[in-house]
Protein backbone atom coordinates (compact mmCIF):
# COMPACT_ATOMS: atom_id res chain seq x y z
CA UNK A 1 0.00 0.00 0.00
CA UNK A 2 2.53 2.00 1.06
CA UNK A 3 4.53 1.69 -2.35
CA UNK A 4 1.07 2.37 -4.26
CA UNK A 5 0.81 5.89 -2.11
CA UNK A 6 4.82 6.14 -3.43
CA UNK A 7 4.26 5.56 -6.82
CA UNK A 8 1.08 7.94 -7.04
CA UNK A 9 2.82 10.66 -5.27
CA UNK A 10 5.80 10.20 -7.42
CA UNK A 11 3.79 10.47 -10.64
CA UNK A 12 1.68 13.34 -9.41
CA UNK A 13 5.15 15.68 -9.09
CA UNK A 14 6.01 14.69 -12.01
CA UNK A 15 2.55 15.70 -13.70
CA UNK A 16 3.08 19.24 -11.89
CA UNK A 17 6.46 19.33 -13.08
CA UNK A 18 5.59 18.62 -16.74
CA UNK A 19 2.65 21.51 -16.53
CA UNK A 20 5.48 24.05 -14.67
CA UNK A 21 7.58 23.73 -17.50
CA UNK A 22 5.09 23.96 -20.36
CA UNK A 23 3.61 26.82 -18.51
CA UNK A 24 7.10 28.75 -18.55
CA UNK A 25 7.60 28.14 -22.04
CA UNK A 26 4.59 29.16 -22.70
CA UNK A 27 4.97 32.18 -20.89
CA UNK A 28 8.65 32.36 -22.55
CA UNK A 29 7.17 32.36 -26.08
CA UNK A 30 4.43 34.61 -25.36
CA UNK A 31 6.99 37.73 -24.09
CA UNK A 32 9.04 36.87 -26.90
CA UNK A 33 6.31 37.35 -29.58
CA UNK A 34 5.17 40.37 -27.77
CA UNK A 35 8.80 41.62 -27.58
CA UNK A 36 8.79 41.01 -31.53
CA UNK A 37 5.54 43.10 -32.13
CA UNK A 38 6.60 45.97 -29.98
CA UNK A 39 9.85 46.06 -32.07
CA UNK A 40 8.26 45.98 -35.56
CA UNK A 41 6.16 48.32 -34.41
CA UNK A 42 8.38 51.06 -32.91
CA UNK A 43 10.43 50.23 -36.30
CA UNK A 44 7.40 51.38 -38.27
CA UNK A 45 6.57 54.44 -36.04
CA UNK A 46 10.49 54.66 -37.12
CA UNK A 47 10.16 54.73 -40.54
CA UNK A 48 6.68 57.31 -40.81
CA UNK A 49 8.57 59.63 -38.34
CA UNK A 50 11.58 59.28 -40.74
CA UNK A 51 9.30 60.16 -44.18
CA UNK A 52 7.65 63.50 -42.24
CA UNK A 53 11.08 64.46 -40.98
CA UNK A 54 12.33 63.85 -44.74
CA UNK A 55 9.90 65.96 -46.13
CA UNK A 56 10.14 68.71 -43.76
CA UNK A 57 14.17 68.62 -44.50
CA UNK A 58 13.63 68.60 -48.32
CA UNK A 59 10.73 71.53 -47.88
CA UNK A 60 13.08 73.62 -45.64
CA UNK A 61 15.50 72.67 -48.15
CA UNK A 62 13.75 74.54 -50.98
CA UNK A 63 13.76 77.70 -49.81
CA UNK A 64 10.89 79.42 -47.60
CA UNK A 65 9.78 81.83 -50.07
CA UNK A 66 8.77 79.89 -53.85
CA UNK A 67 8.50 76.30 -51.43
CA UNK A 68 5.41 79.11 -49.69
CA UNK A 69 3.79 79.91 -52.20
CA UNK A 70 3.73 76.40 -53.77
CA UNK A 71 2.08 75.01 -50.72
CA UNK A 72 -0.11 78.07 -50.80
CA UNK A 73 -1.23 77.08 -54.11
CA UNK A 74 -1.75 73.49 -52.87
CA UNK A 75 -4.35 74.33 -50.20
CA UNK A 76 -6.42 76.88 -52.04
CA UNK A 77 -6.82 74.34 -54.83
CA UNK A 78 -7.66 71.75 -52.56
CA UNK A 79 -9.84 74.20 -50.68
CA UNK A 80 -11.92 75.02 -53.78
CA UNK A 81 -11.85 71.32 -55.45
CA UNK A 82 -13.26 70.31 -51.76
CA UNK A 83 -15.80 72.85 -51.98
CA UNK A 84 -16.91 72.29 -55.51
CA UNK A 85 -17.38 67.99 -54.81
CA UNK A 86 -19.37 68.71 -51.99
CA UNK A 87 -21.50 71.37 -54.39
CA UNK A 88 -21.94 69.11 -57.22
CA UNK A 89 -22.75 65.52 -55.20
CA UNK A 90 -25.43 67.83 -53.06
CA UNK A 91 -26.50 68.85 -56.73
CA UNK A 92 -26.73 65.89 -58.12
CA UNK A 93 -30.49 64.58 -58.85
CA UNK A 94 -32.31 61.37 -59.71
CA UNK A 95 -33.86 63.04 -62.28
CA UNK A 96 -35.47 59.25 -63.70
CA UNK A 97 -37.55 59.70 -60.48
CA UNK A 98 -38.15 63.73 -60.45
CA UNK A 99 -39.39 63.53 -64.43
CA UNK A 100 -41.97 60.57 -62.72
CA UNK A 101 -43.20 62.55 -60.30
CA UNK A 102 -43.91 65.46 -62.36
CA UNK A 103 -45.30 63.96 -64.60
CA UNK A 104 -47.44 62.12 -62.20
CA UNK A 105 -48.19 65.66 -60.45
CA UNK A 106 -49.34 66.98 -64.23
CA UNK A 107 -51.99 64.33 -64.62
CA UNK A 108 -53.46 64.76 -60.94
CA UNK A 109 -52.81 67.92 -59.46
CA UNK A 110 -51.97 70.07 -62.67
CA UNK A 111 -49.17 72.95 -62.87
CA UNK A 112 -49.08 73.81 -59.80
CA UNK A 113 -48.33 70.39 -58.37
CA UNK A 114 -45.96 69.80 -60.27
CA UNK A 115 -44.15 72.93 -59.39
CA UNK A 116 -44.47 72.31 -55.83
CA UNK A 117 -42.64 69.05 -56.49
CA UNK A 118 -39.90 70.79 -58.21
CA UNK A 119 -39.89 73.38 -55.49
CA UNK A 120 -39.56 70.49 -52.48
CA UNK A 121 -36.43 68.71 -54.65
CA UNK A 122 -32.97 69.92 -54.28
CA UNK A 123 -30.46 70.24 -58.10
CA UNK A 124 -30.39 72.09 -60.78
CA UNK A 125 -33.15 69.74 -62.90
CA UNK A 126 -35.54 70.67 -60.43
CA UNK A 127 -34.95 73.91 -60.79
CA UNK A 128 -34.76 74.11 -64.50
CA UNK A 129 -38.36 72.17 -64.63
CA UNK A 130 -40.28 74.89 -61.82
CA UNK A 131 -39.09 77.59 -64.72
CA UNK A 132 -40.49 75.59 -67.66
CA UNK A 133 -43.05 74.66 -65.70
CA UNK A 134 -43.12 78.82 -64.41
CA UNK A 135 -44.04 79.50 -68.05
CA UNK A 136 -46.38 76.61 -69.20
CA UNK A 137 -49.18 78.95 -69.52
CA UNK A 138 -48.16 80.87 -71.79
CA UNK A 139 -47.01 78.73 -74.30
CA UNK A 140 -44.45 75.78 -75.44
CA UNK A 141 -41.92 78.27 -76.68
CA UNK A 142 -41.60 80.11 -73.92
CA UNK A 143 -40.91 77.37 -71.53
CA UNK A 144 -38.75 76.32 -73.99
CA UNK A 145 -36.61 79.55 -73.65
CA UNK A 146 -36.70 80.00 -69.95
CA UNK A 147 -35.65 76.30 -69.37
CA UNK A 148 -32.81 77.10 -71.98
CA UNK A 149 -32.09 80.57 -70.44
CA UNK A 150 -32.18 78.85 -67.02
CA UNK A 151 -29.72 75.91 -67.60
CA UNK A 152 -27.51 78.39 -68.58
CA UNK A 153 -27.64 80.02 -65.16
CA UNK A 154 -27.31 76.11 -63.41
CA UNK A 155 -24.35 75.72 -65.21
CA UNK A 156 -22.42 78.75 -64.46
CA UNK A 157 -23.09 78.18 -60.90
CA UNK A 158 -21.69 74.71 -61.28
CA UNK A 159 -18.37 76.07 -63.31
CA UNK A 160 -17.77 78.71 -60.32
CA UNK A 161 -14.30 79.07 -58.95
CA UNK A 162 -13.48 76.31 -61.52
CA UNK A 163 -10.99 78.41 -63.54
CA UNK A 164 -9.40 78.85 -60.34
CA UNK A 165 -8.03 75.68 -60.26
CA UNK A 166 -7.02 75.28 -63.32
CA UNK A 167 -4.66 78.89 -62.39
CA UNK A 168 -3.17 76.71 -59.43
CA UNK A 169 -2.10 74.11 -61.85
CA UNK A 170 -0.51 75.96 -64.28
CA UNK A 171 1.09 78.33 -61.47
CA UNK A 172 2.44 75.75 -59.48
CA UNK A 173 5.05 73.95 -61.74
CA UNK A 174 5.71 77.26 -63.08
CA UNK A 175 6.68 78.65 -60.09
CA UNK A 176 8.77 75.66 -59.41
CA UNK A 177 10.81 76.24 -62.30
CA UNK A 178 11.36 80.04 -61.20
CA UNK A 179 12.61 78.38 -58.27
CA UNK A 180 15.01 76.24 -60.07
CA UNK A 181 16.44 78.65 -62.15
CA UNK A 182 17.03 81.07 -59.54
CA UNK A 183 18.68 78.54 -57.97
CA UNK A 184 20.44 77.67 -60.47
CA UNK A 185 21.81 81.43 -60.36
CA UNK A 186 22.70 81.51 -57.32
CA UNK A 187 24.78 78.44 -57.82
CA UNK A 188 26.75 79.85 -60.40
CA UNK A 189 27.17 83.28 -58.47
CA UNK A 190 28.55 80.97 -55.61
CA UNK A 191 31.21 79.57 -58.14
CA UNK A 192 31.67 82.76 -59.28
CA UNK A 193 32.86 84.26 -56.12
CA UNK A 194 34.74 81.14 -55.06
CA UNK A 195 36.90 81.39 -58.29
CA UNK A 196 36.92 77.86 -57.99
CA UNK A 197 34.60 74.65 -60.20
CA UNK A 198 33.70 73.34 -56.33
CA UNK A 199 31.00 69.94 -56.57
CA UNK A 200 30.11 71.22 -53.18
CA UNK A 201 28.74 74.31 -54.33
CA UNK A 202 27.20 73.11 -57.44
CA UNK A 203 25.63 70.36 -56.10
CA UNK A 204 23.92 72.10 -53.33
CA UNK A 205 22.51 74.88 -55.42
CA UNK A 206 21.45 72.29 -58.06
CA UNK A 207 19.59 70.06 -55.19
CA UNK A 208 17.70 73.72 -53.86
CA UNK A 209 16.85 74.20 -56.94
CA UNK A 210 15.24 70.63 -58.49
CA UNK A 211 13.22 70.49 -55.07
CA UNK A 212 10.96 73.58 -55.70
CA UNK A 213 10.32 71.82 -59.16
CA UNK A 214 9.33 68.63 -57.47
CA UNK A 215 7.67 70.43 -54.79
CA UNK A 216 6.04 71.93 -57.64
CA UNK A 217 5.13 69.04 -60.14
CA UNK A 218 3.63 67.24 -57.32
CA UNK A 219 1.11 69.94 -56.16
CA UNK A 220 0.54 69.97 -60.30
CA UNK A 221 -0.74 66.38 -60.44
CA UNK A 222 -2.60 66.22 -57.14
CA UNK A 223 -4.45 69.42 -58.43
CA UNK A 224 -5.00 67.66 -61.53
CA UNK A 225 -6.46 64.47 -60.69
CA UNK A 226 -8.93 66.57 -58.53
CA UNK A 227 -9.83 69.20 -61.82
CA UNK A 228 -10.58 65.94 -64.05
CA UNK A 229 -13.13 64.82 -61.65
CA UNK A 230 -14.70 67.74 -61.28
CA UNK A 231 -15.27 68.36 -65.04
CA UNK A 232 -16.46 65.11 -65.46
CA UNK A 233 -18.89 65.66 -62.63
CA UNK A 234 -19.98 68.73 -64.29
CA UNK A 235 -20.36 67.42 -67.93
CA UNK A 236 -22.70 64.38 -66.15
CA UNK A 237 -25.22 66.71 -64.41
CA UNK A 238 -24.80 68.82 -67.63
CA UNK A 239 -25.67 66.18 -69.96
CA UNK A 240 -28.75 65.06 -67.26
CA UNK A 241 -30.01 68.75 -67.23
CA UNK A 242 -30.12 68.88 -71.55
CA UNK A 243 -32.12 65.15 -71.45
CA UNK A 244 -34.17 66.27 -68.64
CA UNK A 245 -35.50 69.53 -70.15
CA UNK A 246 -36.46 67.39 -73.28
CA UNK A 247 -38.33 65.27 -71.84
CA UNK A 248 -39.83 68.44 -69.64
CA UNK A 249 -40.86 69.53 -73.05
CA UNK A 250 -42.50 66.57 -73.98
CA UNK A 251 -44.38 66.15 -70.88
CA UNK A 252 -45.82 69.64 -71.54
CA UNK A 253 -46.47 69.17 -75.30
CA UNK A 254 -48.83 66.08 -73.42
CA UNK A 255 -50.17 68.21 -71.06
CA UNK A 256 -51.56 71.01 -73.18
CA UNK A 257 -53.09 68.56 -75.55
Amino acid sequence: MKRLFSILAITCLMVIGTVNANATTTVAAATTTVANVAQETNEAAAEDLGFHQELKKRFIEGGPGFMGIVLLCLILGLAIAIERIIFLNLSTTNSKKLTQNVEDALASGGIEAAKEVCRNTKGPVASIFYQGLDRADEDIDAAEKAVVAYGGVQMGQLEKNVSWISLFIALAPMLGFMGTVIGMIQAFDKIEAAGDMQPSLVAGGIKVALLTTVFGLIVAIILQIFYNYIIAKIDSIVNDMEDSSITLMDLLVRHKK
